[in-house]
Parts: structure tokens; sequence; C-alpha cells
């Protein structure tokens, strides 16, 4: 039943840090430390930038999370960290290597839902966008979109 129980809570973790990447995003990546984050809207094919100081800051909890979870046996705050590290991998993954290619590998996936989140995120990144969401799902309108334009081309291809 621990088990269940620790598997639960690295998904809740996981989902949790949806939220926190979206608010964080929101509300302090474009708010007040605004002068961190203004470099990741140039690409300009630069490897490091200041945006990646944010990455530091959620490896933090993580990291001690999984530190004080191991040193005293305590598998639910162990489960958290291991939540919030799986999260930053998915997001590194995806938004550094496949969206923005800062690591040049993953190119083109055919998947309606890699296609749709790349597609939100990308018209965040222009100029003067109010979009805010958060880094692996999307507005549900971008997959809708995206399944119209999918839908069409099967249409075609049968017709």
């Amino acid at each position: 039943m621990e088990l269940i129980i620790n598997i639960v809570i690295v998904i809740a973790a996981f989902l949790f840090m949806e939220f926190m990447a979206w608010f964080t995003h929101k509300y302090v990546m474009h708010g007040f430390l605004w002068s961190l984050h203004k470099d990741h809207h140039i690409r300009d094919g630069r490897k490091i930038e200041w945006n990646d100081v944010f990455a530091i800051i959620f490896a933090i909890p993580s990291i001690l999370l999984i530190y004080f979870g191991v040193v005293n046996g305590n598998s639910y705050l162990l489960s958290t960290g291991i939540g919030i590290m799986l999260y930053g991998i998915a997001y590194f993954l995806f938004h550094d290597v496949y969206v923005h290619q800062r690591v040049p590998m993953f190119k083109n996936f055919s998947n309606r839902y890699l296609r749709a989140t790349v597609k939100a995120h990308l018209e965040h990144h222009t100029p003067h966008s109010n979009h805010n969401f958060g880094f692996l799902i999307a507005p549900i309108r971008y997959y809708i979109q995206e399944y119209k334009k999918n839908r069409q081309h099967e249409i075609r291809e049968n017709a």
C-alpha cells in the first residue's frame, strides 16, 4: 500500500509543478524577476541564459526533499522530491531540448500533442504576447486546432 501512496505522491508532485511553472512564469518571470527571464525571449542561439537561474531555483526543493527523505527514511519526502525532479527532467527535455533546440536533438515529431504544445509555447514568445500557461500543458484550443488540422489532412489523403 505504501508503494501506491508513494507513486501517487510522485504523480501529484509532478502535476503540482505544472501549476507552479504556470504561476511562477506568469507572476515571477514576467513580473518582478523579468530581468532574469527576458533574455529567454531573445532567441539568439546562446546556450546559457540568465533564465537558467530558475532551473537552479526549482532544483533546490527537489534536492533537499530527496536528501532529507533518504537521510530520515521518509518515503513521502523522497517521493515528493522525485516528482519535482521528474518534472524538471520533462521540462528540460521538452522546453530546452525539443522546443528551443538548445541541445540539437529530438526534431520534427509528428505527435499532435507535441505540435500543439510547441505552437502554444512559440506563440508565447511572439512580441507583446499575453499568452501565459504551463510548460507541458497548453490551453485546450491548441489541441483542438491540431486535431482539426490533422483530421482535415487525413480526409484529403483518403479522398
